[in-house]
């Protein structure tokens, strides 16, 4: 149950993507023709001092590619990480915005973006930088900072910052939508675009699902014999509070709780509470990237408390970091989800840089 309808991004955008149908063919030709420029140098590429790595996606929307740029930056830790994003919906204009040093943070969510900030408050030893130009935080990052590589978060089709390793990651139950390039779909380039990839990961798979990926892994790869194709998925592994403490999910699973998110896609956040062998009495959805209000959040406990009696709230940690300095009658907890990619991907990845290491001075 949720006091807001449950609609996925693709769902909101259908009526647009019928009117920009007509238009789809240019706009595909024209992202066509920009990556063959960048290919044939005729665009100018940066090439770091360091080994870059790109998370991104073909399609709109969200594929999971903040949790697997966090995944990365633990596994490649030694090589002194550095993460660089668009820092999209955050307020910060400075030309490179430093959302952590890797010391601390300096920027809120406000400021530097939702994902951003969970990223720097969940990597706490690793550098996070927003940018429209990325290319410059990039430099920031290598230059000032001390990087020894750079996590490229969502960098796909930002195609001014060369990259040694290209990650492209496809949801499993919604793949590439209703295979049209946008306007008239959800690709943000067509098909062949993925040609430049190194590597594809199906994200979100489940017992549910398997055999929907099995059969994508294989059409991916009839398509692109040379590129291959890992699966990731996501399982609950606590509960965290205010203060950070981590919390197995017995102290809650016999006790009456609300949930509450800001996502585009909820249904895997319900999914998530119930592998964790919780039960909500009521999940409230919100938009994506939506902000909270401290008589909002009290307003949704009070009610909750009188209706069901509620000891706690359950959110994500996306949207917890937003709700520092609130003070709720009810504690709130913040489910942590795990990446569990596939054997062989980690060894993938490491055996890639250490074939793009560059020659130290």
């Amino acid at each position: 149950m949720s006091r807001t309808k449950d609609k996925g991004q693709d769902l909101r955008l259908n009526p647009l993507f019928t009117i920009g149908r007509p238009f789809a063919p240019f706009y595909s030709a024209a992202m066509a023709m920009r990556a063959a420029l960048y290919q044939r140098g005729v665009f100018n590429r940066h090439r770091l001092a360091v080994p870059v790595v790109s998370v991104g996606n073909l399609t709109l929307g969200g594929t999971g590619k903040t949790p697997m740029v966090i995944y990365l930056a633990r596994l490649l830790a030694a090589n002194r990480v550095a993460i660089v994003s668009r820092g999209y919906g955050g307020k910060a204009k400075g030309k490179v915005n430093v959302v952590s040093d890797g010391r601390r943070v300096l920027l809120d969510a406000r400021q530097a973006g939702d994902e951003p900030h969970l990223m720097a408050t969940l990597l706490p030893d690793v550098p996070v930088l927003t940018a429209k130009k990325r290319v410059l935080a990039g430099y920031y990052g290598v230059e000032k900072l001390g990087a020894g590589l750079v996590l490229l978060d969502d960098g796909f089709q930002h195609l001014t910052l060369a990259r040694d390793l290209d990650i492209v990651l496809f949801k499993v139950d919604s793949f590439l939508g209703n295979n049209r390039v946008f306007p008239g779909g959800e690709m943000r380039e067509p098909l062949s675009a993925l040609g430049r990839a190194h590597c594809f990961v199906l994200t979100f798979v489940d017992e549910e699902n398997r055999k929907k990926a099995e059969a994508l892994r294989r059409a991916l790869v009839d398509r692109f014999p040379r590129i291959p194709v890992f699966f990731s998925s996501y399982q609950p592994a606590c509960l965290v509070d205010a203060q950070g403490m981590e919390h197995d999910f017995s102290g809650l699973a016999q006790q009456p709780i609300s949930a509450f998110c800001g996502l585009a896609q909820p249904a895997y956040f319900k999914k998530s509470l119930s592998q964790a062998g919780l039960t909500a009495c009521q999940i409230t959805t919100y938009p994506d990237h939506h902000r909270y209000r401290p008589r909002h959040l009290e307003a949704l406990i009070a009610a909750d408390q009188e209706r069901y009696g509620i000891t706690a709230l359950v959110t994500t940690e996306k949207d917890m970091v937003k709700l520092r300095g609130f003070a709720t009658a009810v504690p709130v907890f913040a489910l942590r989800m795990e990446v569990v990619m596939e054997e062989g991907f980690d060894d993938f990845v490491r055996r890639r840089l250490a074939v793009a290491e560059r020659p130290q001075p």
